[in-house]
Formats: C-alpha cells, sequence, structure tokens
C-alpha cells in the first residue's frame, strides 16, 4: 500500500507542500541564581488566559510559546525565535530554563500554579492545575516539553478521496484519515523518544527518593545510564491510573467515546481528594480526567475550535490537525528545537498518512506501550530489541528500516524544500551511533564539564539569554507584539468586569454541553 501511495505522491507532488505546522514550546522562568521564578506571569507578555501567542501551562512560571499555523518550517522557528526575543527583553533579570527536566525546586508549596484571574474561565483554568497538582503532585508540571502541529495541504485531501473511492463526506473522511495517522504515530512513537529524547538526567530535588534505575552522576545529579527521555518515562508523565486508560483511535467516534467516559467517571483516588473543601474547588471534579486536556499520549487528533469542549469541536468539525507531543526540549539549541527536527517530524506524519493503518487492539496498545517505556529509560542499551507484533524485533534493525521507508518520502519533499533528506540521514547515523543523540551528548557533556545538571542548565540558560538579547528584533514585529499583548489584557479586563453567572453554574453548563 505505502508503494501505490509513493507512486501517487510522486505524480502530485504539489499536494504535499505547504502543509501547515506549529510549535508549542513550554520553558520555565527562573530567577537569576537558577531557582524557579516566584513572580506573576510578566504583564509585559500580556494576558496568560488570552494572548494567542504567550501564556502559561501547569505553572505560573512556565511560559508556553505558541505558533500560528504557518507554512513553513522556516517561518515557524523564526517566529518562536522572534517571541524568545520579546521574552528576554520583558522579563528583567529572569531567564528560560533549557531542559525539559526542571531546575531545582523548593518544597512543592513553592512550585506557584498558573493564575488566570478571576473569571469563570480563568478560574477553570486555575482549578483544573491545582487539581492535577492533587492528583500527580506539583513537580511534575514543571516539566517542559514541545509540541509540534501538522495538517498536509486543504487541497490534499479532495484528491485522496477520490483516489481511493470514498463516498463519504469530506469532513467524515479527513478525519477517518487523520486517525490512520494518529494509530501509525502510536507504532512509531518510539523513534521520535530515541531520536529527540534530550531528558537523561535531572536535579535530585525533582525526586529527592531516586528510583532503581537511577545512579548518581554527582551529588546533585540522578541519571540513566542509557535513557533517552526520562521526561517521557514513568519518572515523567506517566502514571499509574492513565495507564489502565484505553482511549481507542481506531475511530474519531471511539476516540471521543472513550474520553467523554474518562471525564464522567469517577475516580475512588481522586475522589479521596475532594472536590470542594473548606469552600474552596481543589480539583474540577473528581473523575479519571477532569478535561479531556488531562489526558496524556503521544499524538492527539485536534480540532481548531477553542470556544467549546474538545471532543465536542471533534464531533462537530471533525480532525483538522494533529498535534503530535512526544518531543524533549533539545538544550543545546537555544529556541529547544530545530529544523531538522521539523523535516523529520513532518516526513514521518506524511508515512504515518501513507501508510496501511489497521486497527490497534488492547495487546497491541500494551505492546506500544511497553515499547515507549523501554526506549524512554534505557534506549541506548547496546543490543536493544523490543517486540513487534508479538516479535522480537533489534531496535537499530526495526528503525533503520522505517527510516529507508520515510528516505523514499524526504526525497519527494526536498524537491520543495530541501533539508528532508538530510533530516532522515542524520537520524540513520543517530540509529547506527547511539553517542550522536541528544541524550547520549547531554550526558558526555556533563562528564567533560564536570558540573552538576543543575549547573550545566543554568550556565545554558544565561548563554541563551545573552543570544537573544543581542538578536535584533525589527520594529514592526516589536511593535505587533506589543500590541497582541496589551489587546490580550483588555479582552482579559472585560471578560472579568462583565455579567457572568457563579462559577459552579458556569461548570455545569460547561460539561453540560451537547455533543
Amino acid at each position: 500500500m505505502f508503494k501505490a501511495s509513493l507512486d501517487w505522491l510522486e505524480a502530485h507532488v504539489a499536494l504535499i507542500e505547504g502543509g501547515l505546522r506549529g510549535v508549542e514550546k513550554e520553558t520555565l522562568r527562573i530567577a537569576p541564581d537558577g531557582q524557579l521564578s516566584q513572580r506573576k506571569h510578566p504583564r509585559a507578555l500580556g494576558s496568560a488566559l488570552e494572548h494567542p501567542y504567550l501564556t502559561t501551562d501547569y505553572s505560573e512560571a512556565l511560559l508556553e510559546f505558541v505558533t500560528p499555523p504557518l507554512a513553513s518550517n522556516w517561518e515557524t522557528l523564526q517566529f518562536l525565535c522572534d517571541m524568545h526575543i520579546f521574552v528576554h527583553r520583558n522579563i528583567g533579570n529572569e531567564m528560560l530554563w533549557p531542559a525539559s527536566m526542571p531546575c531545582v525546586l523548593n518544597p512543592e508549596s513553592e512550585i506557584p500554579i498558573a493564575d488566570y484571574g478571576p473569571s469563570n474561565a480563568g478560574m477553570m483554568r486555575t482549578i483544573y492545575r491545582r487539581g492535577l497538582g492533587h492528583r500527580y503532585g506539583r513537580a511534575m508540571q514543571a516539566i517542559a516539553g514541545a509540541h509540534f502541529n501538522y495538517s498536509p495541504p486543504v487541497e490534499f485531501w479532495p484528491a485522496d478521496q477520490e483516489r481511493r473511492g470514498s463516498r463519504s463526506s469530506l469532513k467524515e473522511f479527513r478525519s477517518a484519515r487523520f486517525m490512520d495517522l494518529v494509530r501509525n504515530y502510536r507504532r512509531h512513537a518510539w523513534i521520535v523518544i530515541y531520536l529527540f529524547g534530550a531528558s537523561p538526567a535531572f536535579c535530585k530535588s525533582f525526586r529527592p527518593q531516586g528510583h532503581d534505575m537511577l545512579s548518581e552522576l554527582d551529588p546533585s545529579t540522578w541519571y540513566a545510564q542509557y535513557a533517552t527521555s526520562l521526561r517521557m518515562s514513568d519518572m515523567g508523565y506517566r502514571n499509574k491510573t492513565q495507564a489502565r486508560l484505553n482511549i481507542s483511535a481506531n475511530s474519531l467516534a471511539e476516540y471521543v467515546a472513550g474520553l467523554d467516559t474518562a471525564i464522567r467517571t469517577v475516580e475512588p483516588d481522586y475522589e479521596a481528594i475532594g472536590v470542594i473543601v473548606d469552600g474552596e474547588y481543589r480539583q474540577l471534579n473528581a473523575h479519571i480526567l477532569q478535561i479531556e486536556n488531562e489526558y496524556y499520549s503521544s499524538i492527539r487528533p485536534k480540532p481548531a475550535r477553542r470556544d467549546v469542549r474538545p471532543t465536542a469541536a471533534l464531533a462537530q468539525d471533525g480532525v483538522e490537525y494533529v498535534e503530535i507531543r512526544s518531543l524533549d526540549l533539545n538544550a543545546a539549541d537555544p529556541v529547544g528545537l530545530n529544523q531538522p527536527q521539523l523535516r523529520l517530524l513532518e516526513t514521518l506524519a506524511l508515512y504515518c498518512l501513507m501508510e496501511d493503518s489497521p486497527p490497534i487492539d488492547a495487546a497491541e496498545q500494551t505492546e506500544i506501550d511497553a515499547r515507549e517505556l523501554m526506549v524512554a529509560r534505557r534506549g541506548r542499551t547496546p543490543g536493544l530489541s523490543f517486540s513487534v507484533n508479538g516479535d522480537a524485533r533489534p531496535l537499530r534493525e526495526h528503525g533503520l528500516q522505517l527510516l529507508d521507508r520515510l528516505a523514499e518520502l524526504a526525497v519527494l519533499l526536498d524537491r520543495t524544500d530541501a533539508g528532508y533528506v538530510a533530516a532522515v540521514e542524520a537520524a540513520r547515523e543517530a540509529l547506527q551511533q547511539p553517542e550522536r543523540t541528544p541524550s547520549a551528548r547531554l550526558l558526555k557533556d556533563l562528564e567533560a564539564s564536570g558540573t552538576s545538571f543543575f549547573e550545566y542548565g543554568l550556565e545554558l540558560a544565561r548563554q541563551h539569554q545573552e543570544y537573544f538579547l543581542a538578536l535584533p528584533l525589527e520594529l514592526e514585529k516589536r511593535q505587533a507584539l506589543e500590541a497582541q499583548a496589551a489587546d490580550s489584557l483588555a479582552v482579559a479586563a472585560a471578560r472579568e468586569a462583565a455579567p457572568a453567572p457563579s462559577f459552579d453554574e458556569y461548570l455545569e453548563a460547561y460539561f453540560a454541553t451537547d455533543r
């Protein structure tokens, strides 16, 4: 099937030119001494609730940069770079922590939860994050990562539908094809963790009790010798409650139904936390998921609308893009990621769309989950094998076979924007020489410098600060970002001043949304 799809694409290369892509990148604000910032979200950056490009994630100190959908990787990274220049000029003497695993953390009570103001929408966001702290601990909410959003050009879908002879509506066809992509990405997400994982070490303050697989690099640093992404392991985002979830991606209807069930099913452990205690909300509810966004997965099918619940928007409008969520921050890169990474991810997403994508049963999903965890924990182990469809496969051999197929797509993509073949070849080198992976390079730098993870990250933060402060920001871009910040503050103020129902009524209405 892939060969037939490749032949078709070769005759219709224009259909994959200029797909839309975007990046969401999280990063912690830190004080000059490297401690987590205790300051409020800087007013010069606008309203975290209303700004489309600069917001916060779980913690008040966890900035999130969001690019709009753009037609090239260069534009995407340039927009991200411009926002970094703007932020560095507006956070005083603070800096941005460069790594996914956090800086030195004080007691959990000193990790500030994001504050979105007194409006109902703002309170809902804050309480949701308060609930995450109670459920998983605030330290976990200080982990940062990057997401890559992608959709092929709109012209691709009707041509693909005609080729496949589908008689469904274009919206239904597009959604079904995006779900094909989602299933195949689940199968291949391990290679992104291997290639771009950059969190094999972290400060002991993040996990003072240690772990059986951790060793001491120095008195303040834990590390795992062959780990690629401890962020993506059970020391990061994975938790036992969500591990029990099996949200099917075999169709959009199953995916929506699975999420809907999870946000309506009480979890006894969360019920014990309490919802309203001493007159204050501890969490939005005691369900397995408070809202859809609590579900963590390597990839999400996404709607474009933001004015209704995600499941409602998916049911009404279908899938309009995918969000790939497996990326660690590349600490050595000032913006946290680079063009070769985006090119590889785009090529992989297209491959996942064009290859056969049979349904995933429970046994295969269990195998997928185990594979991801193994690669995150010890993906650079010499001779490592994992299970694929019940058979033991060497990681290197399996990855090289996948890259052979990606290389055929990269040749087509290179016709309009050079660099895709080079990105696949760099990935091939990293599979053949694990020491070329970001995780191995980070450990090598730590060992060579003799510094702790904290000292290493703090020095990089200082270098990145100097780098961005030295870069020019065009007057038109600066004025646009300043205007966007001011507009977002005005919108937030108007929202807070407008008549509104009580928060209890607001929350009840939100969850009563008819899909």
